[in-house]
């Protein structure tokens, strides 16, 4: 899967042991913030059925790969799309032009090549859940081969060892579906998915402090709308950045906002994550988890996002600093129903880098 800030890669495990503990006959669990759906998917293949919800339309195509896309129906048809969009010569274009010249995203030879795919993709007219199973190898081929930091804040003012390698598209770990559970995507607002939305666990990761997603991977927004924005900054940054704000992104807005989802959840037990870099401290999501029930903290240690290790670069990938803190502490908190189940656990676990 991508390259991500945020991401639960070191966590998933025990994410899906906590969804195990708190359902051992397997449920549904609702994905309120589903990003790359690292999560979705490992709760996938543990057999639970997963409900997963993203705003941004790439998170959205990753859902709809790796959570509501059956491997039985897709993977075939998949394979042999792939196969013949590897064979396409480049194709030089406007994507080519603002993500490998105007900045310095991948290779000319790649982006040429990435535009050629994505342009033999939208001719084909594909399904919902194949487009998806495509698109997202079209988006994972070329992480692999990307010249960032990890971010699309930036790129490096030299070409990353691994941008000189050809893109080269591969198969997604598309799963089947668990019998009898339902496995969807969704692309709502999250407090809109929160009242219309059910399941037996919800889990809750929202963005925590100034970090937008959508302005770290506008890249992959693009790829997947294919609207040839307008963009602004060294960066080339899509103008809706600047537009599609989130009241998560915000230190004013942030309470609020969370308060009036966790409200709206209808769940048994609400499993939340979230940062120490975040706006919100302990105490302040404890107020709001109270009325669901008893509540567990797990706090788990583990390394920063990649980029901090990188260094800190300016928008012309220079670097221009070290980051001082390499570590952060990922708070879990458990609501509801079950939630007494790890009040004993509540302690500080280390997560190796």
């Amino acid at each position: 899967m991508i390259k991500y800030l945020g991401s639960k890669r070191l966590l998933v495990e025990h994410i899906v042991s906590v969804c195990e503990t708190l359902r051992p006959h397997s449920g549904t669990v609702l994905d309120l913030f589903s990003g790359t759906s690292r999560v979705g998917h490992a709760l996938k293949n543990a057999g639970f059925g997963v409900i997963a919800n993203d705003h941004n339309s790439y998170a959205h195509t990753l859902a709809m790969c790796y959570i509501q896309a059956d491997a039985a129906r897709v993977e075939r048809d998949a394979t042999r799309i792939i196969h013949d969009l590897n064979a396409l010569p480049g194709r030089d274009g406007p994507f080519t032009e603002t993500y490998c010249r105007a900045a310095r995203y991948f290779t000319p030879e790649n982006g040429a090549r990435i535009e050629s795919m994505r342009e033999h993709i939208e001719s084909l007219c594909l399904e919902p859940e194949l487009r998806a199973v495509v698109l997202t190898s079209l988006i994972e081929a070329a992480d692999r081969v990307d010249s960032t930091t990890g971010v699309q804040m930036a790129y490096l003012k030299s070409w990353a060892p691994r941008a000189l390698k050809p893109i080269e598209l591969r198969l997604p770990n598309i799963l089947p579906h668990p019998e009898g559970q339902p496995c969807r995507a969704f692309q709502l607002d999250a407090l809109e998915a929160a009242h219309g939305l059910s399941a037996d666990i919800a889990y809750l990761d929202p963005p925590y402090n100034q970090h937008s997603y959508l302005g770290n991977y506008h890249v992959w927004e693009t790829l997947v709308r294919w609207d040839d924005p307008e963009t602004y900054g060294v960066a080339c940054k899509r103008i809706d950045c600047r537009e599609r704000k989130s009241h998560f992104n915000s230190k004013v807005r942030i309470e609020d906002a969370l308060r009036s989802v966790i409200d709206a959840i209808d769940a048994r037990t609400l499993i939340l994550s979230f940062n120490d870099e975040g706006y919100l401290d302990r105490d302040q999501i404890e107020s709001m988890l109270s009325p669901i029930g008893p509540i567990a903290i797990i706090d788990h240690d583990h390394p920063r996002y990649v980029g901090c290790k990188i260094g800190i670069h300016n928008q012309r990938g220079e670097k221009v600093g070290r980051v001082g803190k390499v570590r952060n502490t990922e708070h879990f908190f458990i609501a509801g129903e079950g939630a007494e189940l790890f009040i004993p656990e509540s302690e500080t676990i280390s997560v190796a880098g």
